[in-house]
Parts: C-alpha cells; structure tokens; sequence
C-alpha cells in the first residue's frame, strides 16, 4: 500500500479539510495491511481500513480530531472483532497548505505521535528511496511513519461509455494502481457524475487520439460501432500497446482478424488483442462483464491480451453472438 496523495488531494479542494487514518502498524491478524487507509471529511468518506467496528469508531474520531495522533487498537478485546490482533491507526489532518507540500514528494515521513528526532533507520530509507529511487515500505518507529507514494503503476484506456464501459469504469475507479482514461465520441456521453481520479476525455475522432496513446497502456474497447472498435483495434496495433481487448464474440473477432490482416497486420501482432472478454459463466449483463473483465485484469498474468505473441490465451464472454456495446443498450 502507498500514500494516495490525489485521493487527499480531491477531498481537500472539495471540503477545504480531511482527515487521513491510515493502518500504519499490525500485530497478528486484521482486516487489512499496513497502509491501508481512508480519507474522512464532516461529509464523505473514500478509502477502507477494514470495516467494521473499528472503521465505524475511526471515522467519529477522525471527525473529532483536532491534532496528528497514534492509536492502537486490540481488535478483539477492545473491539470485539474476530481478529485476534492489534492495529495503530494514525490520523492526520490536512489542509489546502499540507497537501501542496506533498507535491512531487516520492516517500513521506513525518512525525505522528510524540516524537523525537527521525529514528536512524527511517532516515537511512528516505535517503535511499530519494536519492537512488529504492522502494520503502510502510514503516512506524519512534512516533514516525514513512509511507511511500502512490505511483499509479498501470495505464488503463476504456474506449466507450455506453453500458458496459460505464459498468467497468465504475469497478476500475477505486483500485489506486490503476489510472484510467476514458474516452467517448461526445461529453453527452458520459454520465454526470464521472467517479474520482478517472479522467473523461470527449473526442470527435477516437481514432486520431489512439495515435497517441501511451505505448504501454491497456486497452478496452467497447464502443458503440463496429466499426470504430475496428478502426481503433488497427490504429492501436500501429501505435503499439501493453496489453488489449475488445467486446464482442469469437464470429465478431474472426471477421476483424480477416479485416486486420487486410490493413497489413500479421497474425502473431493481432493475437495481441483478446476477444472476446470476459467470463462467459458471469452472463451478459453489463456489470456481469465488467465484474468479469476486471477480474482477468486483476489476475496476475492474465490481463485482457498480450501485444505480442502468436500463443495469447483469449477467454470467451458470452455465446456466439456478434455483439457490441451499441447492441447491449436498453
């Protein structure tokens, strides 16, 4: 877990002051790891340290509080949760001025609770990660914690914002690995409300801004055309991508391969795309392939597609049906 330094940063702008809990030590079991965390406003709340007893009394504290402070919790005895073991919980309030000072910040270590000098230890891992860009993990010592910053490590493009891409927008958007872009013909769209940390981007032409996409990015096309999931399948494969796929059905991807490899791409580049997605056992409603589409994503090695490879496993979604997102529409 990391710092989620555009989590705070949204709360913040949006109600001028919040309050971030994280889990910053356990001993023995609990519901989540160290660095788990949440951000409290007087109106909201984003982000889980488990549930539960001690997330329902985290949050009244967090709204009472007035000054940084440590808190250890026994999660049975005190709480009477299952778990058997301990957590210290650390909450910090942040304002407008405390969020701008994190700004380009790759560790944060600060002192938490009662505090002396930076323990030898912390100092030597934030001299490390800042000037040899070493990875850190969570850390508490001496009334110091040290987090490392969240790094979205991967790129995701939805190409479409019909049902289906809503859907899966919607179970993508709270993983803070994952920093998606998402793209549609027109802002109408798009619903009103685009959840937070997903950036929407309305665009006449889809196509020319596949062009110049991330080399690395995972895509997922799901439009509302057949023909635009094809030519956006094609200007992908000729900028190049991390991984890919596209809604449809085995007779749907037959017919684009025909087609690809008639715009002069090799069987071995457009075996890099998967179609169709998803899980076929999960059925057909839209948030039944998102829900199956995310898993396969989240699933170590088993991402949408590979970009190259003439040997990709492509899983199956749904019967042999020439579908689209246009044609999943109410």
């Amino acid at each position: 877990m990391a710092f989620d330094v555009a989590q705070l940063s949204r709360a913040v702008a949006r109600e001028g002051r919040a309050v971030r809990v994280v889990i910053a030590q356990v001993r023995g079991s609990s519901p989540r790891e160290a660095g788990a965390a949440m951000v409290v406003t007087a109106g909201s709340v984003e982000g889980t340290i488990g549930g539960g007893a001690l997330e329902h009394e985290a949050i009244a504290m967090a709204r009472a509080l007035e000054a940084p402070r440590l808190v250890t919790r026994a999660l049975g005895p005190e709480l009477g949760q299952c778990c058997g073991g301990s957590v210290v919980l650390a909450f910090e309030p942040y304002w407008a001025a405390d969020v701008a000072a994190l700004e380009g910040a790759t560790v944060v270590a600060r002192a938490v609770g009662d505090a002396g000098e930076m323990p030898l230890a912390l100092r030597r891992g934030l001299a490390a990660a800042r000037a040899q860009g070493a990875e850190v993990d969570v850390a508490l010592e001496g009334g110091w914690l040290m987090e490392p910053v969240l790094v979205p490590a991967r790129t995701v493009w939805i190409w479409g914002a019909g049902h289906v891409g809503r859907a899966l927008v919607n179970v993508l958007a709270p993983l803070p690995e994952m920093a998606v872009t998402w793209v549609d013909t027109g802002a109408e769209r798009f619903p009103d409300a685009v959840p937070e940390g997903v950036t929407a981007v309305p665009v006449a032409d889809p196509v020319r801004l596949a062009a110049h996409a991330p080399r690395d990015a995972e895509h997922i096309v799901l439009t509302y055309s057949h023909a635009l999931d094809l030519a956006l399948c094609d200007a992908l494969l000729r900028r190049g991508f991390g991984r890919a796929g596209v809604i449809g059905s085995a007779t749907k991807w037959a017919r684009f391969r025909n087609r690809l490899a008639g715009m002069g791409h090799g069987p071995e580049a457009i075996a890099g795309i998967a179609c169709p997605i998803g899980d076929p056992a999960l059925g057909k409603h839209p948030q039944a392939i998102a829900l199956g589409v995310a898993t396969q994503m989240l699933r170590a090695g088993a991402v949408v597609g590979r970009a190259v490879g003439p040997h990709v496993e492509h899983p199956v979604a749904g019967p042999d049906e020439d579908l689209n997102e246009g044609e999943m529409r109410a």
